[in-house]
């Protein structure tokens, strides 16, 4: 990690090559936007695309919804690792060109497929191929002064929130104006202008190791193992699994329960769709920056306590709303608790762990993310074959209840740090 974040890209003019990491981090920001904008937008109506194409094989519709979530998180989670060292020997530039140009393509032959089953073999691919937001990270983080890492990690973050928030919306609309394949296209087309503009923007200045380090899966398990075996760090991976799987169990059925509730209004179900993802993305985002500001004050093991409590009981009513727009503001409120169980788990990591561990701790926390996106979309698929569609916010209530019942029994004290400077702050 450390080669990692020595290296740094150029500008054509090498009198400015000092501040050579700000225009990086700008281009990125832009394509991160474009990149966001183009994965969220088909994410509302996936299950509904589904629903359109059929099963050859015969398939529950509720089992391939949940599959078309659930592989590309899976596929992901494997490859990511791989990619990571990939980057290392030959350059972050080439990562992010790999993840944008190949989603790209494969997201255009989305829009071609003709069964629910090419569809999920796709998103597959795109799992295995795509990782633009992990590629984005390594290289403005090799580009960055390490003083000024922690505000160009924030900037890419509010890139990648600000086209979540909006994507869902316009695929939505995109979708009930043009039909469910324009969507593609035009994904594959803003990925592929945003890495037209990495490859022609940024000069990333990449020397490759010259003596390689060699990966040996003891030393790797033997840090993993010391790192889990650290106080509170195990419990933490456990309940960002939980927050995980609360907050995915709905994807692949939420669209579809819109569509029940709007049945009279068929030619705007894709458009109120996109409209409840987008405003839980939202509000989301503003829970997790001003719960991960209020965790620093008051201890995020509170934050990640009072917001398990507050989404539990938000999602108990959405069980039995009859109405889009009483779901559209419940998803709303519970997104901003749903902040706070974003921002208390990374903290929480960050205090429980040295920062010489800080690489592995966060990557152990990416894969336990990537596998909560695969399990929970087909536990949410059983959930609503079993009990209906309203069971699966149900399902979301009690695991979140049950995060919050593991922090207040559980989870180690969470500590704050004195300031420094202070001796006679209490």
């Amino acid at each position: 990690m450390a080669n990692a974040l020595t290296t740094s890209s150029v500008l054509s003019r090498p009198s400015s090559k000092q501040n050579s990491w700000k225009l990086t981090l700008g281009i990125v920001f832009m394509s991160q936007i474009f990149c966001a904008v183009g994965f969220s937008m088909i994410f509302p109506f996936l299950p509904l695309y589904i629903e359109d194409l059929g099963s050859t094989m015969g398939l529950s519709i509720e089992f391939l919804a949940g599959m078309v979530i659930a592989v590309q998180g899976f596929t992901m989670m494997i490859a990511a690792p791989i990619w990571g060292i990939v980057a290392d020997r030959f350059g972050r530039k080439r990562m992010v060109l790999r993840a944008m140009l190949g989603g790209a393509v494969i997201l255009a032959m989305m829009g071609l497929v003709q069964s629910a089953e090419q569809l999920i073999l796709l998103r597959a691919v795109q799992g295995l191929i795509t990782g633009t937001v992990s590629a984005n990270n390594a290289l403005v983080a090799a580009a960055t002064p390490r003083k000024r890492v922690g505000f160009a990690m924030g900037m890419l973050q509010v890139g990648l929130w600000t086209g979540v928030a909006i994507g869902p919306l316009i695929g939505g609309v995109l979708a009930d104006m043009f039909g469910y394949n324009v969507p593609f296209f035009i994904t594959a087309t803003l990925l592929f202008v945003a890495g037209l503009t990495i490859s022609f923007g940024i000069n990333e200045d990449f020397k490759p190791p010259k003596n390689p380090v060699k990966i040996n899966p003891s030393a790797i398990l033997g840090e993993w193992k010391h790192i889990l075996s650290t106080s509170g760090v195990g419990m933490v991976y456990f309940m960002r699994f939980l927050t995980g799987l609360a907050r995915t169990i709905i994807i692949p059925i939420a669209p579809l329960f819109v569509v029940s509730l709007i049945a009279e209004d068929v030619g705007s179900m894709n458009t109120y769709a996109g409209l409840v993802l987008a405003v839980s993305s939202a509000t989301s985002t503003i829970g997790a920056v001003y719960l991960g500001n209020l965790g620093d004050k008051i201890s995020h093991k509170t934050v990640l306590f009072w917001s398990s409590v507050a989404a539990a009981i938000l999602y108990v009513p959405q069980v039995f709303v009859g109405d889009v727009w009483q779901l559209l503001i419940l998803q709303g409120l519970a997104g901003i608790a749903a902040g706070g169980l974003v921002a208390a788990p990374s903290a929480l990591l960050a205090r429980f762990t040295d920062k010489g561990e800080a690489g592995a701790v966060y990557g152990l926390d990416n894969s336990v993310i990537a596998g909560a996106r695969a399990v929970a979309p087909l536990f949410g698929a059983t959930v609503a074959i079993l009990f209906g569609m309203r069971g699966t916010f149900a399902a979301s209530a009690l695991v979140f209840a049950i995060i919050a019942y593991i922090t207040w029994f559980y989870l180690p004290k969470d500590t704050l740090e004195k300031p420094k400077n202070d001796s006679k702050v209490a």
